[in-house]
């Protein structure tokens, strides 16, 4: 290997490893790993065990405790002919208060089918995903892994948050065509929220730096907005909000909100610092 071209390999290193502005600081090796090894011990954010009341005040977690212990009580737990949970079952995890739904809470809507309960739907989905339960013959039933899991609220929280992250789709709930915005990268939102998170911002605070730094902008207004919107949606209301992470204000449909952490935040995320391992 010539001069030349160790100059070039050590200014690509250079470059790799050096903070770009677009991206908080951090460097395109550093985002390389948020991106495609989130769980990695390497990744710049961890996630902290926290006492075990702690995971208590997680909403999406405690409703699917809620349903396994359903069937664990049952030993198995028959389905509708389309695959969903019986009425029964829905009353029963709803009336528990994890998740509430607009619709149902404004009078809009009936508290009936799993199908008419986006919340409902995923919890379901989310077991189904994280092999949690098996389905044989149209019944859920408890797996070994399952139960190992259930028992350990730490390794659970983290393992609903990666199905949550990589196996479910986060544009199935919603109409926005690009399917990718918000759930790529969900670590640099959480960087994010760690370095802004203390005050209520506007979500679009956070789609403006996101888009940004993942190159998702367009010269079309219309497509900016919907990013905009598609990125907030997915990640805050859909997302972050279900595992107590946030909370968000002035939730009218086609306003934009506010965000901002709560106590939980800290109490389960670590992000790390540039170059610090």
């Amino acid at each position: 290997m010539d001069e030349i071209e160790k100059y070039v390999i050590r200014a690509i290193q250079k470059r790799n490893h050096s903070p770009v502005d677009d991206f908080e600081g951090y460097s395109p090796d550093e985002m390389q790993v948020i991106l495609y090894n989130f769980f990695d011990s390497k990744c710049v954010v961890q996630f902290k065990k926290a006492n075990d009341k702690i995971y208590d005040s997680i909403p999406i977690l405690n409703q699917i405790k809620f349903l396994c212990d359903i069937i664990l009580e049952n030993g198995e737990l028959n389905l509708t002919k389309t695959g969903r949970l019986p009425i029964k079952t829905v009353a029963q995890i709803y009336n528990e208060g994890y998740l509430k739904d607009e619709g149902i809470e404004q009078g809009i809507s009936k508290l009936y089918k799993e199908e008419g309960i986006q919340t409902m739907e995923l919890t379901r989905i989310l077991l189904e995903l994280s092999q949690i339960v098996k389905k044989r013959n149209n019944k859920l039933s408890i797996t070994a892994k399952g139960k190992k899991l259930i028992a350990n609220n730490h390794s659970l929280f983290i393992h609903i948050f990666e199905i949550f992250s990589t196996k479910f789709n986060w544009s199935y709930f919603d109409g926005y065509d690009n399917e990718e915005v918000g759930q790529i990268g969900i670590g640099f939102s959480l960087i994010l929220l760690d370095k802004y998170g203390s005050d209520f911002k506007s979500t679009n605070f956070y789609a403006n730096k996101y888009l940004k730094a993942f190159s998702f902008e367009a010269n079309n207004e219309d497509i900016v907005t919907d990013n905009q919107k598609a990125y907030s949606l997915r990640t805050f209301d859909r997302f972050l909000e279900y595992f107590g992470l946030v909370k968000l204000t002035n939730k009218r449909f086609g306003e934009t909100s506010k965000v901002k952490t709560t106590s939980l935040f800290k109490k389960l995320i670590k992000v790390r610092p540039h170059n610090n391992v």
